[in-house]
This record gives structure tokens, C-alpha cells and sequence, in this order.
């Protein structure tokens, strides 16, 4: 299963589709060029809709803190919506939780911005 990411804006926000598999190779290439195409265009407030992941492995995972860094550096947020069972029990595990903004309303997340 590929990965594709597509991106919206609502009230100044970029929120990026997730859907597919976060994997080495091109789920990762397909994550990492999405966060920083936005920041190079100063779109500083990322949302990441993961509701579509199935599945990320340990690549993904560090694809995800890799572009949270890369966001913060350049004085940006990106924070997570919708997360699966299995993302969010992967998340809690690696103790990611505590790292990213999670959120489970659209809504709410647009607001944290």
C-alpha cells in the first residue's frame, strides 16, 4: 500500500492527510517532503491527520520526530490528530506521547494553533 499525503488549509492551519503505511522508503520520503514544503513556504502551523495510518515502523517514527524538530527549529508547530489504536499504543510505548500534541478533534487542534 503507498503513502499520500494531501494538504488543506483551515483558519491558517496546514493540515496534511496521512493515508497508507509510514515505512522506509517512501512513506517516509512521502512525510518528511509534505512538513518541509510547507515550511518552506512559512507555513509555520502543521496538523498531522494520521486517522488514514495503518501502520509506522521505527523509520516512520523518526521520520515523525525528525520533522517536529525540523518544524520547532524553524519556529513552527506540528502536532497530531486522529491517531489509530495502533499509532497511538506505538506513540505510548516509544514515550512519544509526551512529545507531540495529540488530538482527537479537529476542531480543538486548529484552536491549539
Amino acid at each position: 500500500m503507498s503513502m499520500t499525503a494531501t494538504t488543506r488549509k483551515v483558519e491558517g492551519v496546514s493540515i496534511v492527510d496521512l493515508s497508507g503505511r509510514i515505512t522506509i522508503g517512501e512513506g517516509t520520503v512521502v512525510l518528511k517532503e509534505a512538513v518541509r514544503s510547507l515550511l518552506n513556504k512559512h507555513e509555520m502551523n502543521i496538523l498531522l491527520n494520521l486517522g488514514d495510518v495503518s501502520y509506522i515502523d521505527s523509520s516512520g517514527i523518526g521520520e515523525l520526530v525528525s520533522s517536529f524538530t525540523t518544524a520547532g527549529k524553524q519556529g513552527g508547530k506540528l502536532k497530531l490528530l486522529n491517531l489509530t489504536k495502533k499509532v497511538h499504543d506505538l506513540l505510548s510505548i516509544t514515550k512519544l506521547l509526551t512529545v507531540f500534541e495529540v488530538f482527537d478533534d479537529e476542531a480543538k487542534a486548529i484552536r491549539s494553533f
